[in-house]
């Protein structure tokens, strides 16, 4: 079965950066692409950024255009998103997410904090 698991969350300061990781299986992870969506305390989700396996194209939301970066491993079965000058606003649980369905992984908490 389709599996998801993210991992590299934690608290950094404001201006640091941190690295999540996304390993997938039970799927071939060479041919879909990949996404991660966060979710602020009392928001809704939200597309952070995508990865797209036709295209060969990333696309990325206004708020993290230029901080953030995915990116993926095909021999690791890894999809990941870098993360730099990070803001308090970027505080939240961040999914993973195969593009076009409805398989996302259990988050991982990312604390931008002072």
């Amino acid at each position: 079965q389709v599996q998801l698991v993210e991992s590299g969350g934690g608290l950094v300061h404001p201006g640091g950066s941190l690295r999540l990781s996304c390993a997938a299986s039970g799927f071939v992870f060479s041919r879909y692409g990949m996404s991660w969506y966060r979710q602020a305390p009392g928001k809704e989700r939200e597309l952070v950024a995508s990865t797209h396996v036709d295209r060969g194209s990333e696309n990325y939301a206004d708020a993290v255009k230029g901080r953030f970066t995915i990116s993926r491993d095909n021999a690791r079965n890894t999809a990941y998103l870098q993360m730099d000058k990070l803001k308090p606003e970027d505080t939240g649980v961040y999914y993973c997410k195969r593009w076009l369905s409805d398989y996302w992984g259990p988050g991982t908490q990312v604390t931008v904090s002072s």
